[in-house]
């Protein structure tokens, strides 16, 4: 299961994490970001020992998307010891995000 992070918590939980994390940029509102998130959740279970999975809701964290760049939803970004490495945009099968974590933490 994945956690919840804020603007508050992304210093912390991301910025500061020492390993990958895989944030999750959604809105209620956004058809895709519903469609996306059980299988962020399912992603979350899988790679639970390699990735920390985190999601952040921006229509109550605004500050951190706007910071990231963040231009459309669903945004995964992947880090790596607190620095960006890689994004993903849009709603996909679960295979086509897990080939890509896959790919990335290589």
């Amino acid at each position: 299961m994945s956690n919840s992070v804020t603007d508050t918590t992304f210093e912390k939980e991301v910025k500061e994490h020492k390993g990958y994390a895989l944030v999750d940029f959604w809105a209620e509102w956004c058809g895709p970001c519903r469609q996306l998130s059980p299988i962020v959740d399912e992603i979350a279970s899988e790679f639970e020992n390699q990735v920390k999975v985190l999601k952040m809701n921006i229509d109550e964290n605004p500050d951190t998307p706007t910071k990231m760049g963040v231009r459309g939803i669903p945004t995964l970004m992947l880090f790596q010891d607190g620095k960006h490495i890689a994004t993903k945009v849009g709603s996909m099968p679960k295979s086509t995000l897990s080939d890509w974590i896959n790919s990335e933490i290589k």
